[in-house]
């Protein structure tokens, strides 16, 4: 009877879908999901707008009724813009440019020192610079996002595994003149236009240098990010974090950030959590019980909450493994849920993800899916430009479930009032025959209260 038992389980074990081990915790927790996810949206995503109109001349009119439309998030959605007219022919760019800005509202930006200095002394800032592979150079990516409405952020200062070879056997004292000369030009060229910088990236392990074993690596770093990028916005990224031995403030990246506000640097805005599920699809049914579990997803959001700054998915990878339909539905429906959990968070200010088409992320010739980081079919759109369930999930997620449009109407002291999703929003005031056109933008840093005249 045991035995038959044992292979009954087994059987089932074999025909499970990949749906059923994927997602098995979001199932399993839905009652508690459902609950917080649309709790935390409604408290940490949302506010209250009220308007007053007065009459310049008098007494308001009846029926004034007012149209609201949103027009972008306060929260940040975004992926990195690595790919910025660097596909093999032109139809490709102008795809990307469009796509790319009907589904985002931050871009993350390629500041790779090797990549941005190859030849010392001769960055590769202008749009017109020689060009390297997913390397845009930032004059382009900030051209594009001025021209698209989208916020630009800096990846990244001082990151010690991707350093320029001239740099290879500098002295500690040199790599931090040369570097510090790094921090002074991009604050000049770029501070006001970029609002966020991301200071160091992956500490835990990544090192070439002989600066980055000295004790004050951290320190220095944001210290002279402080120096010269006193108005924006800094942020500290790493990865590797979303495992068991993870979720307790004895891990190296929680006790990195507690000393650094224990050593007094008080500017650090956010704490920049990757999340590329990079394993194999054999391995997916125990991952599946740290990756895609929103009891432990809450858990360590949680406790970093505690350090009282702010956080952000500053990467994310969900692998589809292939390109037939049952893979790329669960990579939407995983996206639908981490992004629920991620967005209904307190603490959380942006997810990013990682790369946007298929057959071009890193380490892999172009349209080599069985390499590099492209055997995991991890991106929104395929190689051919045509978008992936997930693309059009997440469209909608942000642009329709995650979106207020309505018409309300004025009361009698002419106050209007609705509660929508934090961000910047189009007003028309219907007035009589007047059509009456306003901006507006409701903030979870403001009061949001307005008075207009008309």
């Amino acid at each position: 009877m045991l035995a038959a038992a044992g292979k009954a389980n087994i059987k089932e074990c074999i025909h499970m879908s990949r749906k059923d081990t994927a997602l098995k915790y979001f199932e399993e927790q839905k009652s508690m999901l459902d609950l917080r996810v649309k709790t935390g949206i409604e408290m940490y995503r949302k506010g209250d707008a009220r308007i007053v109109l007065k009459s310049a001349g008098g007494s308001l009119p009846e029926n004034i009724t007012v149209e609201v439309e949103q027009k972008t998030h306060e929260f940040k959605f975004g992926a990195n813009v690595f790919m910025l007219d660097e596909f093999e022919n032109d139809e490709k760019n102008a795809i990307y440019r469009e796509k790319f800005a009907k589904l985002f509202n931050l871009a993350t930006l390629p500041f790779y020192w090797s990549d941005l200095e190859p030849e010392e002394g001769k960055p590769r800032y202008a749009k017109d610079s020689p060009k390297i592979y997913r390397r845009p150079a930032p004059d382009l990516c900030v051209e594009y996002c001025k021209e698209k409405g989208i916020e630009p952020k800096c990846h990244c200062l001082n990151y010690d595994g991707w350093l320029p070879n001239w740099l290879n056997n500098a002295t500690v004292a040199e790599h931090k003149a040369k570097l510090e000369k790094r921090f002074r030009e991009v604050a000049e060229r770029y501070a006001k236009d970029i609002p966020s910088f991301e200071v160091t990236n992956e500490t835990i392990q990544n090192c070439r240098s002989k600066f980055f074993y000295e004790d004050d690596f951290l320190d220095w770093s944001y210290r002279m990010a402080d120096r010269y990028f006193p108005n924006n916005r800094l942020i500290i990224n790493d990865y590797n974090i979303w495992f068991p031995e993870s979720y307790n403030n004895r891990h190296a990246y929680y006790m990195q950030i507690e000393r650094l506000l224990r050593n007094g640097i008080t500017h650090l805005d956010s704490i920049g959590m990757q999340f590329h599920s990079f394993f194999p699809l054999e391995s997916e049914p125990n991952m599946a019980g740290q990756r895609y579990n929103p009891e432990k997803l809450y858990k360590l959001m949680d406790l970093y909450a505690k350090l009282g700054l702010a956080e952000q998915i500053t990467e994310m990878t969900i692998p589809a493994y292939g390109d037939d339909a049952e893979n790329e539905e669960v990579q939407a429906e995983l996206i639908r849920g981490v992004y629920s959990v991620f967005f209904s968070h307190p603490a959380m200010e942006a997810v990013i993800y990682w790369n946007l088409v298929d057959g071009y992320a890193a380490f892999a010739p172009q349209g080599d899916m069985k390499a590099g980081e492209n055997k995991y079919y991890g991106g929104l759109m395929h190689f051919d430009m045509t978008e992936k369930p997930a693309y059009k999930l997440l469209w909608n997620l942000i642009h329709k479930e995650w979106h207020t449009s309505e018409t309300v109407k004025a009361d009698a002291n002419g106050t209007v009032k609705f509660r929508g999703f934090y961000g910047d929003y189009s007003l028309k005031l219907h007035v009589g025959d007047k059509t009456i056109p306003v901006d507006y933008r409701l903030s979870k840093t403001a009061q949001n209260n307005i008075e207009i005249v008309i």
